[in-house]
Order: structure tokens, then sequence, then C-alpha cells
């Protein structure tokens, strides 16, 4: 443990209670996460409709009325990742700060990333129709920002991994060193298959809820879009049935126990079944009642999202305990000094005005 970092915390008061601040965190990180799922993942689904309506103009309609929803999702996403980001800040400044510090160059090109990111989506969403004889050049619009899309959370996901680890702090050099750490493409390849398996739901309520003639414009019968957000929920789903558990497996052993992480976890993995259950049984239902499971479904996914988050921050909790006692000590022996060095020459200080 010697060879370890420890800093000095700040020690100043929290501006809140802390289990407030824990609240804040879990709820609105979640709250934050879902519209990024709905973001990324709708710009998958609007290029995977895009190239198909190369072929089909009514894939490329389909294509248009998911990418209208990508901006707004956007512009949510980003409203709800303020309270999280500034709660983290507060709950693990010396974690937070030095994982961003060692991966510096990449993290602050989050910022310009995002920029251009944002730009294209407008520009591919706004000028869709006055692009058609441009096709190629939109649908590389939607290559790109599909591609910014998978690259940027990616940076993120990278500084949250890094900043449970301080006992690799020392051998960290830079992003790609830091990508390299346990659990980081397994954790990834989770978040990535959650992007289209949100994002079909949002296909179901979509076009559950559009009258007749909007759905008359996409060329497809209602039943069929509806079918088809719920495949897309499915099967990505499915597929976390072994990527999860992957991403469990791979969480480097901490020195506190996990037991109630993988009891979490656990509950999770047995909800999901049960949603994907239903979800599966939408996807064979007849026209006349498909959706019928379509608010159990929301309410189980919820679930699932909730124990997620619960279990991510249980296992955070787990990883930095040791370190923090370490961090504590340090920045209480810290404060004895200071406090010591001001009594001495709050003690000189008067000797002087003394003999004076």
């Amino acid at each position: 443990m010697n060879e370890i970092p420890v800093p000095r915390d700040i020690p100043l008061p929290m501006p809140a209670p802390e289990p407030v601040l824990i609240g804040v965190l879990i709820i609105f990180f979640l709250m934050h996460i879902v519209f990024v799922n709905f973001m990324v993942g709708g710009a998958f689904l609007t290029l995977w409709y895009q190239l198909r309506g190369l072929k089909e103009k009514r894939y490329d309609d389909l294509a248009y009325e998911i990418a209208a929803t990508i901006t707004a999702n956007k512009s949510i996403a980003v409203v709800l990742g303020v309270g999280p980001l500034l709660a983290i800040n507060t709950l693990y400044t010396v974690y937070f700060y030095t994982a961003n510090a060692l991966t510096g160059a990449f993290w602050i090109s989050i910022i310009p990333l995002v920029i251009v990111a944002f730009v294209l989506t407008y520009i591919h969403k706004y000028l869709w129709h006055q692009m058609e004889r441009m096709k190629w050049l939109h649908i590389g619009l939607a290559i790109v920002v599909s591609l910014l899309f998978l690259f940027i959370p990616l940076i993120f996901l990278t500084n949250i991994n890094l900043m449970l680890f301080p006992e690799k702090w020392g051998t960290i050099r830079g992003f790609f060193s830091a990508l390299m750490l346990p659990n980081v493409f397994s954790r990834y390849a989770h978040f990535i298959l959650a992007c289209p398996a949100m994002t079909g739901l949002l296909m179901v309520w979509l076009f559950r809820r559009k009258n007749e003639a909007e759905i008359a414009a996409t060329g497809f019968e209602r039943v069929e879009l509806i079918r088809k957000g719920y495949q897309w929920a499915f099967w990505p789903t499915a597929a976390q049935f072994v990527i999860g558990p992957l991403a469990l497996l791979t969480l480097p052993e901490t020195q506190e126990s996990i037991h109630s992480v993988i009891a979490v976890f656990g509950v999770a993995i047995l909800v999901s079944m049960g949603m994907a259950h239903l979800m599966f049984t939408e996807t064979r239902r007849p026209a006349e009642t498909i959706g019928k499971s379509f608010a159990p479904i929301c309410a189980l996914m919820l679930v699932v999202v909730g124990l997620m988050g619960a279990g991510r921050h249980l296992y955070r909790e787990a990883a930095v305990a040791p370190h923090r006692e370490l961090v504590r000590a340090k920045t209480e022996d810290y404060m004895r000094k200071v406090e010591e060095a001001n009594r001495e020459a709050a003690a000189k200080g008067g000797d002087v005005r003394t003999s004076q």
C-alpha cells in the first residue's frame, strides 16, 4: 500500500448531507443514462434504417421518424447530466479529478467532440430532405455521428473505471493505458447493448401514440412498427445475459466484501429474465393484442435500471473504501500540522508584541 498515491482531501464541508448527494448521484445519473441510451441507440437505428432505405424508400422514412427523436433526447440527457456530475465531483473529488488528470487530453477532448457530434446531428436532421440527392453524404454524416456517440461514452467510462483503482494510478500513462484496465470493455459492451434495447422501447411508445395519418406516412402498418420496436428491445436484452454476467465476473477484487453487490445484480438478472420473457411474447402477439405488456415491461425496465445503479454505487464504495481511509488519515495529519504551525506562529507573534 506504500506505493499507492495518497493525496490529501479538500477540508471543506459538504454542500448537502451525504445521503442527499448519493441520492442525486444515483437517481439523476440513471435518468441521464436512459436518455443517453435513447440518443445513442437512436443514432444507430437511424443509420441502420437509412442504409436499408437505399433499397426500400419506406425504411428511409422510418429512419427520419427515429432521427427526429435524437436531438430532443440529446438535450434532456445533457440537462440531466449536470446533477450527477456535480455530485460525483463532491463525493469523490480526489478520485474523479485524479482520473481526469491522468487521461487529460482525451478528457478535455470530450467538449469539442460533443460539440461536433451535436452540430452534425442537427445538420443530419434538419437537412434531411435537402440532401435527398446527396444520399451518401447524408449517410456519411450519420456514420460520423454514430462513431462519435460510440467514442465519447468510452472516454467517460474509462475515467469512471480508473477512479476506482488508486493502486493503478502510478502505472497509467494516458487514456489508452487506462483503457486496458480490467472491466472497461465488458462494461462498455453492456452499455452499447442497452442503447438499441432502450430505443426499441422508445419506438414502441412512439408508434403506439401516433395517429393513423402519421403511421401511414411511414409506409408501415402500426403493428409492424411496434413489433420492430420489441425486436430491438428483446435481442440486445437477450445478449445482456452473456455480457452482464461477464461484466460482473470481471470486476476486480476489492478488500471490502461485495456480497451485497452480487446480490443486487443477481436480483437484477432475475427481473431481467421476466422482462425479456414479456418482450419475446410481445414479438409474437397478434395485431389485436400487441402492446398489451408495454406498461409491465417499462416498469420492470425501471426496476432493472435502478438495481444496476444501486449495484454500481455499492461496488464503487467497496472499491475506494480502503484508500479513502488512507486519504482521511493523511488529511487529518495535514490539518493537525497546520493547526500546530498556526499555534506556533501565534505564540511567536505574542512574544514579539510583549517584548515591544
